[in-house]
């Protein structure tokens, strides 16, 4: 599939998210999150499309248990990440909400064993029209038993950009 395809598809998905009707309060309890990822990244010195998705339960006001997970293609390599993670968000009636946020990570890489990682992120939620949430923030990534005779680095921090919507 050609790159302006996989575009047009990243794009459709955007859009149904935001035509999506959105719990009008959300961050409570008993409250679902949904996430959508697209982003691109670089390894094995390769360039990759990342596709993600993420679902979320909010077990308290503002604290969140849930999974995300992503493929990243378009590399000779495949590789899969599946992350259980905590979040709190500070529950305020501005626009801007402030969350921090703690994961493990297992990620499965073609050709090699798999690679566990712990991390933590902090960042704001922007509210948008009808309860959609924008999330901009930073992660910081340490991969656990990582030998870096093979791997250029064995920690990472770097941004991350997401759409948030609740059922």
């Amino acid at each position: 599939m050609n790159y302006f395809m996989k575009l047009k598809q990243y794009l459709i998905m955007v859009l149904v998210i935001f035509s999506a009707p959105v719990n009008s309060a959300p961050f409570e309890k008993d409250d679902i999150g949904v996430s959508l990822l697209v982003g691109s990244g670089r390894a094995f010195n390769d360039n990759y499309t990342i596709i993600g998705a993420g679902i979320g339960y909010y077990v308290l006001d503002g604290l969140k248990l849930g999974i995300n997970g992503q493929a990243w293609t378009g590399g000779e390599v495949s590789i899969n990440k599946y992350s259980p993670q905590i979040q709190y968000v500070m529950m305020r009636k501005e626009k801007l909400k402030p969350y921090i946020g703690a994961f493990y990570r297992k990620t499965t890489i073609e050709g090699f064993e798999d690679l566990d990682s712990a991390g933590g992120r902090a960042g704001f939620y922007f509210s948008g029209q009808g309860g959609h949430y924008i999330s901009i923030g930073i992660v910081h990534e340490a991969y656990l038993s990582c030998d870096e005779a093979i791997y250029v680095s064995c920690s990472d921090t770097y941004p991350e950009i997401a759409i948030t919507f609740n059922l």
